[in-house]
């Protein structure tokens, strides 16, 4: 029975939700182990399993070692598996309705400033040709806030700069249509006419960031490009390609955005995802409040 419920459950994250392969196997990893653990520590089937006993679970892999961020990622794979049960099959009560995982076992996001931001894209020499595109492509990266996986898949006939949008095939496949920017759209627009020709010598690549070598940029590429950048600009803390898609959707809540509009920008199949942005920003408000209040 509980090889049938992982695999109907299998089905359903990878058919109906669309999700990765990768990422569905994540959740089937995360449920094996917890089965096993029922298996050997509880003399109940996983149907009938308690609050409790889902706790007693995530104490007993955090005493061995296991990170809170590991432990809070298994839970949150063992509440979608119940809630996927008890809808969809119509089984009993739902053990984990009323678990949340704690707060502090959320580890926000890091993001740059402002300032910071803006000497990131301003580090690249815009003259040269592989300066045009990295202009372009961090741009574009703290414009749109595309994983690095969906920049270096991007083809030219995903990208209308004259509407000023890009087309972003994300996980699972799923399509989405995300807003360029004016100040993106000119940089890009620069390196399509004078940066990439330059780079490919009248040789043909389909990819839209390509290399010295006319192929596509690989997301190694893109680490050590920004790399490069962050160290040019004195930035000291660990930047990766996601921490500007941190930026970005941070940037935008602090201006006001919709969370809603937000979720849908970034690609999220959950909204619950989007709303670890709203923590950043709670964050920034108390230590903006602290540093300037009178009576802190």
């Amino acid at each position: 029975m509980w090889e049938q419920a992982l695999d109907s459950f299998h089905h359903y994250l990878t058919v109906e939700r669309g999700l990765s392969q990768n990422t569905s196997s994540a959740y089937i990893s995360d449920l094996q182990r917890f089965g096993t653990y029922v298996q050997e520590h509880s003399g109940q089937s996983w149907q009938h399993l308690q609050r409790v006993d889902i706790t007693a679970y995530l104490a007993a892999r955090r005493q061995h070692g296991v990170s809170a961020r590991t432990t809070a990622r298994e839970l949150v794979s063992i509440k979608a598996f119940y809630r996927f049960v008890c809808e969809h099959e119509a089984r009993g009560e739902n053990p984990t309705a009323h678990l949340g995982s704690p707060r502090q076992w959320q580890r926000l996001p890091r993001v740059l400033s402002y300032a910071e931001v803006e000497r990131l894209l301003q580090a690249p020499d815009s003259r040269s040709p592989s300066g045009k595109r990295d202009t372009a492509l961090l741009e574009v990266l703290y414009a749109t806030g595309l994983r690095a996986s969906e920049l270096v898949g991007l083809t030219l006939t995903d990208v209308d700069t004259r509407a000023g949008c890009v087309k972003v095939r994300g996980k699972g496949g799923k399509e989405r249509l995300v807003p360029l920017g004016e100040i993106a759209t000119t940089h890009l627009d620069d390196y399509l006419l004078h940066g990439r020709p330059r780079l490919l010598q009248q040789r043909q690549s389909a990819y839209l960031f390509v290399n010295r070598s006319a192929g596509g940029l690989t997301r190694q590429g893109l680490w050590k490009i920004i790399k490069k950048y962050v160290q040019q600009a004195e930035i000291y803390q660990s930047v990766s390609p996601h921490t500007l898609r941190h930026s970005f959707a941070t940037h935008l809540l602090q201006g006001g955005a919709d969370l809603r509009v937000l979720q849908q920008m970034l690609g999220h199949a959950d909204l619950t995802t989007t709303q670890v942005y709203t923590h950043v920003v709670q964050q920034h408000l108390h230590t903006v409040y602290h540093t300037f209040h009178p009576r802190p």
